[in-house]
């Protein structure tokens, strides 16, 4: 497998623009809700925050979604939210965005997936995440949503050159779309990821698990210090999911590429520094990155390098975060020497 070189990594990003992925995905909203420490209550030991200002950003599948737009994509969202709020903000972030949301559907028995992060700290300081809370509802799969999911997936498919299936247990993917998806793309890339079912989704093309969901599957714990396992690891999950290939994301170590007939895997340092401000949506890139960068041309050691770029890049900023072609392209500058520490 030929390393990858800077010079054909920036051809790449070029050829990123305008690309159409189709994305299956469930849509989440992240709400960051900022204020400054008033005083503690005389009610409860709590700390009472005096109220700045609040932010709603794409979150989950929405991230990876937004992932591919900052870079010069043209994504192509399937998904459900809500008429609420949170699913109304998400469609007008979207539109500002240039994002279609033609595939979104929009039930009213249904609360959009909503992360409310809660930030607190001086008024020229970092604010730091003090709770969280979550509304999460399960959707209920009956003939209508399926025939709606199905006709929106066939009105994306038209002309997307690779698409992506993101499963984050919220009830809008669900394995028995892949079959759908893959005899509306034919030979045309297939990505996914799943927090809690992954194995069921045999006969991706790629998945991008982190190590921890790896570790769930196999039932094994891995460490970056035992290339040996690792890399057995990787060759078993590949097999089980009977994928051409295979990214684990492994957080500061960096990730691990694993590809049908190649012996062990291609572990790629992490770009930048170990100590990263904010992992929140990093795998949205990465997986984003990878399916813009395959729809470009890329093949899987390609995509795999810009990805682990745009997570470097990513995790140094605070909150649910996107990268921009100009961001990529000066990593790749600032850091060709990675490719060469790849092992």
């Amino acid at each position: 497998m030929t390393r990858p070189t800077p010079e054909r990594l920036l051809h790449l990003v070029d050829q990123m623009l305008d690309r159409r992925v189709l994305m299956s995905v469930d849509l989440v909203v992240d709400r960051f809700v900022h204020g400054t420490p008033k005083r503690i209550s005389r009610e409860a030991p709590v700390l009472i925050l005096r109220f700045e200002d609040e932010q709603l950003v794409p979150g989950g599948g929405a991230n990876a979604v937004a992932a591919v737009r900052a870079l010069g994509g043209c994504p192509l969202p399937v998904g459900v939210v809500g008429d609420d709020a949170a699913g109304h903000g998400l469609l007008q972030i979207f539109r500002q965005r240039d994002i279609d949301t033609r595939g979104i559907l929009v039930r009213n028995d249904y609360r959009t997936p909503t992360k409310t992060r809660i930030l607190a700290g001086g008024r020229h300081a970092i604010k730091q995440q003090v709770v969280r809370y979550d509304v999460e509802d399960t959707l209920e799969r009956d003939e209508t949503l399926d025939g709606a999911l199905a006709e929106a997936l066939q009105n994306a498919a038209a002309g997307a050159e690779c698409a992506v299936l993101s499963d984050y247990g919220y009830g809008a993917v669900y394995p028995e779309l892949l079959p759908t998806v893959r005899g509306l793309m034919g030979d045309r890339p297939i990505l996914g990821d799943s927090r809690y079912r992954l194995t069921s989704y045999r006969g991706l093309d790629g998945a991008t698990p982190n190590l921890e969901e790896a570790e769930q599957v196999l039932g094994c714990v891995l460490r970056d210090d035992d290339r040996e396992l690792l890399d057995a690891a990787g060759s078993k999950l590949l097999q089980r999911l009977d994928a051409r290939w295979l990214l684990v994301t492994r957080g500061s170590a960096g990730m691990s590429l694993f590809t049908g007939g190649e012996p062990g895997g291609r572990h790629l340092p992490v770009h930048g520094t170990d100590q990263v401000a904010d992992v929140t949506g990093a795998g949205d890139t990465v997986i984003g990155t990878f399916a813009l960068a395959q729809a470009a041309g890329a093949v899987p050691f390609e995509a795999a390098a810009l990805a682990n770029y745009a997570g470097g890049v990513v995790v140094m900023k605070m909150g649910t975060a996107t990268v921009s072609p100009t961001e990529l392209r000066d990593a790749i500058r600032s850091d060709p020497d990675l490719l060469d520490r790849i092992a």
